[in-house]
């Protein structure tokens, strides 16, 4: 994950609840993309170590265990770039060109100048980060599994020139939906419309009460349509069940309004927060902890990440 500064609701729906579940079942790696970061946000880092801290800070309080997982920091692994860079040499022009995010982004993104090399070769990047680990699965987001594809067929391509190094890995997708942010769109920080792991009650509160909704409803008399309305949205994910049969119900007879039902799910999130933000006060408190962690992990996974390296620079005949 890139380190952007704290986490929000979409993050823990997207990704963390997803990881939380996977450390159980493999051996798992999770690291701080400050590498990927730089891709395009290289012109201003003075918040990036105080990012880094806030992001690991919200997996740590998420339930992420560092005696079952692997968390570490990209940068401090200097194999990483090494393999990047062999991968580079094999790669076709044309692979970087045609993932989708890359076009997508210079269309859209107007802040940031990404008519760079390192923009276009962070598939390459990210190939590396993966395969290092000779990762079986990559527990990624919809939008990222043409990253995967495409290191799918570098290890191919790397195997087909040097010999039989690297699996290919699968997408693993959570079974998680798109989480509405309190403008509809996608919650996101850029949009400013994200709820954090770490906001108070009351903050939670206040950012539901201006939420979007149906916006066929507009007196308090209307009746609404809960499948057009995003916050309903996040009733599926945080409210119980008798929660959300009340809410589809009322609404569609304006029983209730708009923010009654936006105080029901604000008590619904703020109950799904609470053990998460009691955690985070642990480390709040104690923030050398997670550099800790940091540290730990970073040393556990650059040992297999020199076993990798050594193999690869056999392969291609660099020793």
């Amino acid at each position: 994950m890139r380190p952007t500064g704290r986490l929000h609701l979409g993050n823990l729906v997207g990704a963390l609840q997803n990881w939380v579940g996977l450390q159980d079942q493999y051996a798992s790696y999770h690291f701080v993309a400050d590498w990927h970061m730089l891709t395009t946000d290289y012109a201003n880092t003075t918040e990036l170590q105080n990012n880094v801290q806030e992001m690991v800070t919200d997996w740590l309080a998420a339930g992420l265990d560092p005696k079952k997982a692997t968390f570490f920091i990209q940068s401090r692994i200097i194999e990483h770039a090494e393999l990047h860079l062999i991968f580079s040499m094999i790669t076709p022009l044309g692979w970087l060109e045609r993932v989708p995010s890359y076009k997508e982004q210079l269309e859209n993104v107007k802040d940031h100048d990404l008519h760079t090399y390192g923009f276009l070769g962070y598939p390459v990047l990210q190939a590396a980060d993966i395969l290092m680990y000779k990762a079986n699965a990559v527990p990624v987001g919809e939008d990222q599994v043409p990253h995967v594809e495409l290191t799918r067929e570098i290890a191919r391509r790397f195997n087909a020139f040097y010999g039989p190094v690297f699996p290919e890995p699968r997408a693993q997708l959570p079974p998680a939906p798109r989480l509405p942010g309190t403008d509809g769109r996608k919650m996101s920080k850029s949009y400013n419309n994200a709820i954090f792991l770490s906001d108070p009650t009351h903050v939670v509160s206040k950012k539901l009460a201006t939420m979007i909704t149906d916006p066929a409803r507009k007196r308090r008399t209307d009746k609404g349509d809960p499948d057009k309305c995003p916050v309903f949205d996040l009733h599926k994910v945080f409210s119980k069940m008798d929660v959300i049969g009340q809410v589809n119900r009322e609404c569609r007879t304006a029983e209730i309004g708009c923010l009654d039902c936006k105080s029901y799910l604000a008590a619904g999130v703020n109950e799904r927060l609470a053990p998460i933000q009691e955690r985070r006060k642990q480390y709040e408190q104690d923030p050398k902890r997670v550099w800790d962690v940091l540290e730990e992990g970073t040393e556990r996974a650059r040992k297999v990440a020199q076993v990798t390296m050594a193999e690869v620079r056999k392969a291609v005949n660099l020793r």
